[in-house]
């Protein structure tokens, strides 16, 4: 910690760290608005460049190299030096979009995004050990609060941003716009990030990279392609699972004998850390199933605009925001976090379990209000994993505890659309065959998913049973969510409340560790 030029002590800022959290959040907000515009962005897209049935590739690259790159980041950071890995990571991200927005066909937006995932695994790694060297545990959280802001931010506004450069710029600046933000946070963490250099004497560990990158892309190919473009019993879908399992128990024999394992292992010896990881990635499970179904619940049941879909996730996102900020500037005040990740599991266990009652006659204020409940449990959660997760290594070990915690994450969201996803479909078309026969088979049979156009075709019969369907197949999606979220509130009973770096102490009343002061008492 003292290694760094400047630090933030005693709730101070001094101005330099105040302009390099400016271009911390701008680079955050490159990685996480530039699916959500693209997403946008994609009819477009597939109308002038064709390959429609390569559309699903254009994401699939870009979360596979993210996820892929994501621990070889953190790792390269901890070993050559945080400012260097960041900037790198940033560079090829520009990169990787003013080659997307160059591309002639699909093929080569598929491999420019996937360029592009490089660097946004780079992108939120970098955020979070940054801001893990710069400020101290016990000032982190109001930080990391600013960051599930943004996070939550780009997912209200990016698909109206992408809506509007796609409109009036064409879909090509929907990349292109990622250029002069990226260039004030490269100028701005050149000129004002000081860090110290290092310089590892051990090489990188180049055969744990490749077990990790082949383990981690057969999962993410089994959770993005099982029961949609292959049954999950196809012999496709069993040889991904057959080798992600046999190259990850081989990454977890090797990284016991690696000089400079990729991931090491000894900070699973936490109990906290591991806690950590297993909260964050049914947070992940749980945030972007619910981004999914929630859409699409309020499109197809209750009548709403696809158009402005960010907006209605607002009641979830605008919870999460504030009770995320709300968490970190507590956890400041009184060096004490237990009660969030406690809180947070009870509240999405609730929240989940209300959204799973709505039906076709639920309002919309009343499907606002469960997703508050859902979101608030989710920004009691968001950073305070992150916030934990790095107070539970040491230092060296920062880099590779962000980027562990943000795979997990990352994963737990690709088994979350996965699951939840095969859920809904399977419940939708049951009922669909159940209230409109062979028309409603006929209509979902390869899609569960019906646009709004397509719905407005339906006759009127057939309109509402998919309504009631995907009334079913919300309940059966969010009651599974419901379930897996109690592992959430499970876990957080077993954190051990180790005090935070870098606020006051004093001495337990048993003798035993010191604790922190509570905010009266440092009042």
């Amino acid at each position: 910690m003292a290694d760094a030029v400047e630090t933030v002590t005693e709730g101070k800022q001094p101005r330099s760290v105040r302009v390099v959290l400016l271009a911390l959040m701008i680079a955050m907000m490159l990685a996480m608005l530039d699916n959500m515009i693209v997403g946008t962005a994609m009819p477009t897209i597939v109308g002038d460049l064709g390959g429609l049935e390569h559309l699903s590739w254009v994401v699939t690259g870009y979360t596979l190299a993210t996820a892929a790159s994501t621990p070889v980041w953190g790792k390269v950071g901890d070993m050559y030096g945080r400012k260097g890995a960041f900037l790198s990571s940033i560079v090829i991200f520009l990169v990787g979009s003013a080659l997307s927005g160059m591309a002639q066909d699909m093929g080569q937006l598929i491999g420019f995004r996937a360029v592009q995932g490089l660097g946004a695994g780079g992108l939120m790694v970098g955020v979070m050990a940054i801001i893990g060297d710069l400020v101290p545990p016990r000032e982190r959280g109001k930080y990391q609060g600013m960051m599930a802001g943004i996070m939550a931010l780009a997912m209200i506004g990016g698909p109206l941003v992408g809506g509007t450069i796609t409109d009036n710029w064409g879909w090509r600046w929907a990349f292109y716009i990622n250029l002069p933000l990226g260039a004030v946070a490269l100028a701005l963490v050149t000129a004002v990030l000081h860090l110290p250099r290092k310089r590892s004497k051990a090489g990188i560990d180049y055969l744990g990279v490749v077990l990790l990158t082949v383990g981690i892309t057969s999962i993410v190919l089994v959770t993005t392609w099982g029961g949609s473009e292959y049954a999950w019993t196809s012999a496709r879908i069993m040889e991904l699972i057959g080798i992600g399992v046999a190259t990850l128990v081989g990454f977890v024999f090797w990284q016991t004998r690696a000089a400079e394992p990729v991931l090491p292992l000894h900070i699973f010896r936490s109990r906290n850390f591991t806690l950590m990881a297993l909260i964050g990635f049914i947070t992940g499970f749980v945030m972007f199933g619910a981004t999914l179904f929630l859409p699409l619940y309020q499109q197809a049941v209750q009548g709403a605009s696809a158009t402005n879909s960010g907006l209605l996730l607002l009641p979830m996102l605008g919870a999460m925001l504030v009770t995320s900020m709300v968490a970190g500037r507590v956890t400041t005040g009184t060096g004490r976090y237990k009660v969030f990740p406690v809180a947070g599991g009870a509240l999405m266990i609730v929240g989940l379990y209300l959204l799973s009652l709505m039906d076709t006659g639920t309002t919309r204020l009343t499907s606002g209000l469960y997703m508050a409940v859902l979101g608030a449990g989710m920004g009691c959660l968001m950073q305070i994993t992150m916030l934990v997760a790095q107070n539970s290594v040491q230092m060296k070990d920062m880099g590779v505890a962000s980027s562990s915690a943000t795979l997990f994450r990352t994963l737990g969201s690709s088994f979350g659309v996965a699951i939840m996803g095969a859920l809904f479909n399977h419940r939708v078309q049951d009922v669909m065959s159940e209230r409109a026969g062979a028309l409603g088979s006929k209509l979902t049979e390869k899609s569960a998913q019906l646009d709004a156009a397509s719905l407005a075709k339906l006759p009127v019969q057939a309109r509402e049973a998919y309504q009631h369907a995907v009334s079913e197949g919300t309940h059966s999606a969010f009651l599974l969510g419901a379930v897996i979220a109690v592992v959430v509130l499970v876990a957080a009973l077993f954190v051990k409340e180790v005090p935070l770096k870098g606020g006051p102490t004093k001495p337990s009343a048993d003798g035993g560790d010191a604790v922190p002061v509570t905010m009266a008492e440092a009042l």
